[in-house]
């Protein structure tokens, strides 16, 4: 069995409800063989949201603990912006991470959840202004193993139909894929979509539908869990999605570097 994880949150995120032990008691409950914990790497006013040094103490104590029952890695996710550029590469050369996920969160200084973010903006030029945003960012930063949730913004837009219409975007979207992929690295199916009622994964069918014509071939698949029942969260609806594309592998990082699973294999005792 490979029942895999790739986006997990624990207390060491101030969003995460539960600590990490109660993660992994929640993973061997399930049958989870691989757990990479992914806690969020912000820039807050006063510094970055996470003690790393204690992160990866206790990341490393649990593996020793498990290392029996259950191989954990070492992951963070990166809420990359520009102006921290050097600084968030400094941090990540300097501890030894498995997967380094980056996100979008915050554009031109201010959170994509604001309201403010979409102020003056009709749905396709604060759209635009975002995937412009991430394009900017696999140009310019490539520290960084896959990017996760690529049409994030969905979650937070007040519209009829927050959904992304690929053709709308196009060029865009092709532009960032195709760097993504000529950078050699990878994106993320992310379930959390489905707990949020959006009726759709991250990113939505046509995104990764695309990114395999362009010849995308690394995804990792991830739940953003921000509690330990959330874990491999609606992932046999991840798998069904990507067999329906034609995807024959899923990724898990180790060391940085991608470890393919059939997704046979990887949905292996995962349950509707």
């Amino acid at each position: 069995m490979n029942m895999l994880d790739n986006h997990v949150h624990t207390t060491f995120s101030r969003d995460g409800k539960d600590p990490m032990e109660k993660v992994i008691k929640r993973g061997l409950d399930i049958g989870v063989t691989h757990l990479t914990f992914t806690d969020h790497m912000e820039y807050n006013t006063d510094g970055f949201s996470i003690d790393f040094e204690k992160y990866c103490k206790s990341i490393e104590e649990l593996q020793w603990k498990y290392k029996n029952y259950i191989n954990i890695y070492t992951g963070i996710e990166v809420g990359y912006q520009k102006h921290l550029k050097d600084e968030i590469n400094n941090i990540i050369n300097k501890y030894a991470f498995d997967f380094v996920l980056c996100s979008t969160h915050t554009v031109d200084k201010i959170n994509v959840p604001d309201t403010m973010f979409f102020e003056g903006y009709s749905k396709e030029e604060v759209y635009r202004k975002y995937f412009t945003s991430i394009l900017e960012t696999v140009s310019e930063f490539k520290n960084f193993d896959t990017y996760g949730h690529l049409d994030y913004i969905v979650r937070y837009g007040n519209y009829e139909n927050n959904k992304v219409i690929y053709k709308d975007y196009r060029d865009v979207l092709d532009a960032l894929l195709k760097t993504i992929i000529e950078s050699g690295k990878g994106i993320e199916l992310n379930t959390s979509g489905i707990r949020y009622n959006l009726e759709a994964m991250h990113p939505n069918k046509n995104i990764l539908q695309r990114y395999k014509e362009l010849g995308g071939e690394i995804i990792t698949v991830g739940s953003d869990s921000h509690q330990a029942k959330d874990i491999c969260k609606d992932f046999y609806k991840a798998y069904d999605m990507l067999e329906f594309l034609d995807y024959k592998y899923v990724c898990m990082f180790k060391e940085r570097n991608p470890v393919y699973i059939s997704i046979e294999k990887s949905r292996e005792g995962i349950v509707a």
